[in-house]
């Protein structure tokens, strides 16, 4: 499977500033994340993408969108591989305002707040990207699966700390990761 971390949303611009939290509420992408969200729709045009994953975070879909236009596929929307919740971007939007926004996505299998309400402890990031490893490993197309996530999850997924935009192959059929350093490279 494919994991792409969202372009660069308004609290990646300001915290990688000030390294301070900037107290955004699922931000949106930036002008130079839309533009990462193109370049990762031209790049994965020829990747053999036959399903599109995301979560539920506005930069996520954001992210996803661009890639699913070009290629003609849904965005499937999970909150499984959401980001881990320690921030204020963490904190996502309800799933009617966020279908609101999105009519073209399915949001109604979503619950109405689908993010956690307490800072997510590291073995429930592993946990969680375990069982999603698991569950798409299971499925016929894995190898053809695109996942649009945060940083946290494909950290948790592979061991890799990606940059806003960046994109990692990975066997989900591999051993899950018992541990992670948590810091970004």
């Amino acid at each position: 499977m494919i994991l792409l971390r969202h372009g660069q949303s308004e609290f990646n611009l300001h915290f990688t500033r000030t390294r301070v939290d900037p107290g955004i509420i699922d931000p949106r992408l930036t002008e130079l994340g839309h533009s990462q969200a193109e370049h990762a729709a031209e790049t994965l045009a020829a990747r053999n993408v036959r399903r599109i994953i995301a979560s539920p975070y506005t930069r996520a879909l954001q992210t996803a969108l661009p890639v699913a236009r070009r290629l003609g596929l849904p965005v499937q929307v999970t909150p499984i591989v959401r980001e881990r919740y320690a921030f204020t971007c963490d904190v996502g939007r309800p799933a009617s305002l966020v279908a609101r926004e999105f009519p073209d996505v399915a949001l109604d299998h979503v619950e109405e707040v689908w993010w956690p309400s307490t800072d997510e402890p590291e073995h429930s990031v592993l946990h969680r990207a375990a069982t999603f490893r698991a569950d798409i490993a299971a499925r016929e197309d894995w190898a053809h699966t695109l996942v649009v996530s945060h940083w946290g999850f494909i950290l948790a997924c592979t061991g890799r700390s990606l940059g806003n935009g960046e994109w990692i192959e990975t066997d989900p059929r591999e051993p899950p990761l018992e541990e992670v350093v948590w810091r970004h490279h």
